[in-house]
């Protein structure tokens, strides 16, 4: 088969950038109400709401560079803003992807401490550990992704490429780089999370004197961590470590018809692990008694908003529409 044919590069172009913006709209408005909730609700959480924080801080950073991404593919793939500004885009990809898995991680060790192990947890889960702890996670995670700015990212001289991972000529050291990766930074992270909640749940089945509430809570936050790994994590870490192994055989002048189907899969999965950036506020949003109460206050309001009859009279303003603008008489 003709190595040109083996993979068709026009799907990133065609299927990335509506993603991007999507998410770039939704993730910013879910992140700036997910803060402020925070902010209101910062005592209700307890020390817990540091890594919360923080978890809302690297999806903003990554946020903030998916216009420059949707530029890139809407160009057919020609990066315009230069290597270094390449690698620093990508660099706050990886820091957002690896930083949310270990602030998730943190979230999940500190629920598991305070429901299966509430006295020795008690009084040692302070402020100033959450804060050192997260402090740590953000220089393992930069150390994790350093490596990577160090390979070659931009190909080309008028049409530039923006490599997600490498070129061609350093994939197969790039495909070792990325399995330690993978281990390191996903696989014990998730392993660590799936046994914290694991024992939870039998936990709260057990014992019948544990509050309904926190049993409800817990396992609607098992439910999100569930729906962002298998949606998010798990494809995308599978697919991108298939993907560099395909593209090292087709150095080598191999190629099979399914290395265009991984393509396209690992492409799919690139949308879906950015998506995290507007999962993540369900994480800190799920716990607060008001929320849903203050989702059905503005949906209420939107459909008073758009079923009102326009006024036909523009000179009077009614005690009515006094009520609707100011919320009260």
């Amino acid at each position: 088969m003709n190595k040109t044919l083996c993979i068709n590069f026009d799907f990133t172009s065609r299927f990335l950038p509506p993603v991007y913006i999507l998410v770039f709209i939704v993730g910013l408005a879910a992140n700036g109400w997910g803060l402020k909730s925070l902010k209101l609700n910062w005592k209700k959480l307890g020390n817990i709401n540091v890594f919360v924080l923080n978890l809302g801080l690297t999806d903003i950073l990554y946020l903030l560079t998916l216009p420059f991404l949707v530029v890139y593919y809407c160009m057919g793939s020609k990066w315009i803003f230069g290597d270094t500004f390449c690698k620093i885009t990508r660099f706050c990809f990886n820091l957002n992807l690896y930083g949310s898995i270990g602030f998730l991680t943190c979230i999940s060790v500190y629920r598991y401490l305070a429901i299966v192990h509430p006295m020795r947890a008690m009084g040692r889960l302070t402020f100033t550990r959450s804060v050192a702890i997260s402090i740590m996670v953000w220089l393992l995670v930069s150390v994790q992704s350093l490596p990577d700015m160090f390979y070659i990212k931009t190909f080309g001289n008028k049409s530039e490429k923006c490599y997600e991972t490498t070129t061609k000529s350093d994939v197969e050291n790039y495909l070792n780089y990325s399995l330690g990766w993978t281990l390191t930074g996903f696989c014990i992270p998730f392993l660590i999370t799936l046994g914290c909640y694991g024992h939870m749940i039998v936990i709260l089945c057990r014992k019948d004197t544990i509050d309904k509430v926190l049993k409800q809570r817990c396992l609607s936050l098992l439910l999100i961590l569930i729906l962002l790994f298998c949606v998010c994590y798990i494809p995308y870490h599978v697919l991108k470590n298939l993907n560099i192994w395909s593209r090292g055989l087709s150095k080598q002048g191999i190629c099979y018809e399914w290395f265009n189907g991984v393509y396209i899969a690992h492409q799919i999965s690139r949308g879906l692990v950015c998506l995290n950036s507007a999962l993540n506020p369900l994480v800190y949003l799920h716990g607060h008694e008001d929320i849903p109460a203050h989702l059905r206050q503005l949906l209420q309001r939107a459909h008073h908003m758009f079923s009102r009859p326009p006024s036909t009279n523009s000179g009077n303003v009614t005690m009515t529409q006094i009520t609707d603008l100011n919320g009260r008489v």
